[in-house]
């Protein structure tokens, strides 16, 4: 083939995504990873179902739950809303088929250095051999090689250990998806008081099979994975269930509030690379579905202008990828997120009770990042004149480096270019 207008680094689900929409509209793409782009997976996917329904993917769920529960007291929280989780192979191979319609190039081998020049860019693999377009994007994951942040203090993780398998008794109701369950019976005040506070996510995968995972929201250092599995035994064995067979288990750790990339270099990032997971839920999946359509769109119109340097041309691409808004968007979660990591378990299971008894469309559009700047503003209002004064006291009162994240917010405020 000619030589590739973009090569992206990696072949997780954000390479995927952004390699189908860019082959789609006819761009000459080279997709370079160290391993095969069929290589299986290893974390599992969920998303809620109006919004893969609103993308047309419903078809590429394993599971569908309409029982989805929350536990912060006593009485369960009833959500009202359809959650799914993706069947990765298919997921994937959705990607793959629509990128060998297009004629994809794939290359294996790991990229060890990269060099600009006025037109494009320069890839060199470990093998030595270079790979040349005009524009390169690193999709490789949460930690890249090329790609640069601002170090503005330690980035929370959030981590959780989880298991598939057969158990002694349901760990949960049956057709039953457990977004969180913050219940501490398991626990002693001590531990309660003491320890960082973590919840279960689980869900009922029918004949026989549940999926449990105790997870924390996000904490810098990350919750160990040890406190988190016995965490996890501790409130199956207070419930009396007993694992019976694991068919995985599931070691995930995730940074939840990096700074977002230097928007004026070379290389462009995308999905974790370019800090894409949601600060305040965690969710990837369905902003790379959303997102990337638009902006291969963005990119394939500037490699038709041929006046464009490479510079120009990246220059493009980030404007696409973080407008303004999405950029106030991710200051506010991580303002919020922050709030989040100071607060104790009984007050983090009163803000959560507040929150999902927000309106649905206020706290559904938050976790899904697609509420505007203006309606995120007053679904925040709204959660605070509404929450017990416990958790208004701890949004309002300033600790560590909120006041010096909530001053880039209102700097990005004056200068919203």
């Amino acid at each position: 083939m000619d030589d590739p207008q973009v090569i992206i680094i990696g072949a997780g689900p954000a390479a995927l995504a952004l390699a189908a929409s860019l082959a789609g509209l006819g761009v000459r793409l080279c997709v370079l990873a160290d391993h095969e782009p069929t290589a299986p997976w290893p974390n599992t996917y969920g998303i809620w179902g109006a919004e893969v329904d609103e993308l047309g993917l419903g078809h590429l769920l394993a599971h569908r739950w309409s029982h989805c529960v929350s536990w912060f007291g006593d009485q369960p929280t009833h959500h009202g809303h359809d959650y799914g989780l993706f069947d990765k192979a298919a997921l994937q191979h959705h990607w793959l088929e629509a990128c060998a319609a297009a004629g994809v190039h794939w290359r294996q081998g790991l990229a060890v250095s990269l060099r600009h020049d006025r037109q494009g860019s320069t890839v060199t693999t470990a093998l030595g051999e270079d790979l040349r377009a005009r524009l390169v994007i690193d999709a490789s994951g949460h930690r890249p090689m090329f790609v640069q942040r601002p170090d503005d203090g330690p980035v929370a993780g959030q981590a959780a250990y989880g298991l598939v398998g057969r158990f002694s008794a349901p760990p949960i109701e049956a057709n039953q998806f457990v977004l969180m369950d913050f219940r501490t019976d398991h626990l002693s005040a001590a531990e309660r008081r003491e320890q960082p506070p973590t919840f279960l996510y689980a869900m009922d995968l029918g004949e026989g099979r549940f999926f449990v995972e105790e997870t924390s929201l996000a904490m810098a250092p990350a919750v160990p994975f040890d406190l988190l599995r016995d965490r996890l035994l501790r409130r199956l064995a207070q419930r009396d269930v007993a694992v019976e067979a694991v068919e995985h288990e599931e070691f995930c750790l995730f940074p939840m509030n990096p700074a977002l990339p230097s928007l004026e270099q070379r290389v462009l990032a995308f999905g974790g690379a370019a800090s894409m997971v949601h600060p305040a839920s965690g969710y990837l999946v369905g902003s790379l579905l959303r997102r990337a359509p638009g902006l291969a769109g963005a990119i394939a119109t500037a490699l038709a202008n041929d006046s464009l340097d490479g510079a120009g041309l990246a220059a493009v691409a980030w404007r696409a990828l973080w407008p303004a808004p999405l950029r106030r968007k991710h200051a506010l979660y991580r303002f919020g997120l922050e709030k989040l990591m100071r607060f104790p378990e009984a007050q983090l299971r009163q803000f959560f009770a507040s929150f999902f008894a927000l309106p649905e469309a206020q706290w559904y559009g938050f976790l899904t990042n697609t509420l505007s700047v203006p309606e995120l503003l007053t679904a925040m209002l709204r959660l605070f004149a509404t929450a017990p004064t416990p958790v208004r006291l701890g949004l309002v009162l300033p600790r560590d480096r909120e006041l010096s994240l909530l001053g880039r917010l209102l700097v990005m405020d004056r200068n919203p270019s």
